[in-house]
């Protein structure tokens, strides 16, 4: 296997048939494999998982019973994953899943060298959106001296070599700062790609409902950003 890619869903049981169908559509060989992590759902995700994934061999899930947030429900799907290259990617539909295989090409045309990280660079989003992401960029770049650019960006690709080296990452949003910090510390070769992150297609965020949101948000951020530089990773 050469790619696994996780998808934490959490109630998004209108997303899923979408996701799984897109994937069938565009997926070509046996190399990737999807695992569509249900992260303590509260909707029907679950039943919606076993009836459809008997119809996609490329697709399996794994289940963490209680929501315990963004980032451990990542880790539990990596932690199954059984591709030499690792990654995620959102369930909202904002991702487009043509952008997985766009990462796949550039780690098969680099000779699938570990020293490669594939993250996305998103486009075309509201003035608010990118006026938040612009200011936390800013912020983790001064704070943490290393240029952390569009930290959620979507998707995420990078090798099992990689992935081994991290020590107990976070089990919020902060978990894709982590994530950065640890590859730009080790000085991977980022390879970034323009992808657009268009409004969800169904359901609704489970954090992000307002400036209020964001601001929590940005405060749990700063905070594990402090505990980062205390911690000193090299």
């Amino acid at each position: 296997m050469k790619m696994s890619i996780v998808i934490p869903c959490y109630n998004e049981e209108e997303n899923i048939p979408i996701i799984l169908d897109k994937f069938d559509n565009i997926l070509t060989n046996e190399d990737i494999e999807i695992i569509l992590v249900n992260n303590g759902s509260t909707d029907n995700s679950d039943e919606v998982l076993k009836r459809l994934l008997p119809k996609y061999l490329f697709a399996r899930t794994v289940l963490v019973p209680i929501n315990k947030g963004y980032g451990y429900g990542i880790f539990q799907g990596l932690k199954e994953a059984k591709g030499d290259f690792l990654g995620w990617m959102h369930a909202d539909m904002q991702t487009d899943p043509q952008d997985v295989i766009r990462a796949y090409k550039i780690l098969e045309k680099n000779n699938w060298n570990k020293n490669i990280y594939v993250k996305g660079k998103r486009k075309k989003r509201s003035f608010v959106e990118n006026f938040f992401t612009i200011g936390m960029s800013i912020f983790e770049t001064i704070y943490l001296r290393e240029f952390l650019w569009d930290i959620n960006g979507q998707p995420n690709v990078f090798s099992r070599k990689f992935y081994n080296t991290w020590i107990e990452p976070p089990k919020d949003f902060s978990f894709d700062l982590y994530v950065l910090y640890m590859a730009k510390k080790q000085r991977l070769d980022f390879k970034r790609i323009d992808v657009l992150f268009p409004s969800r297609i169904n359901g609704v965020s489970s954090w992000n409902t307002g400036l209020l949101s964001k601001w929590k948000l940005i405060k749990k951020i700063i905070k594990f950003s402090i505990e980062l530089k205390k911690k000193g990773i090299r």
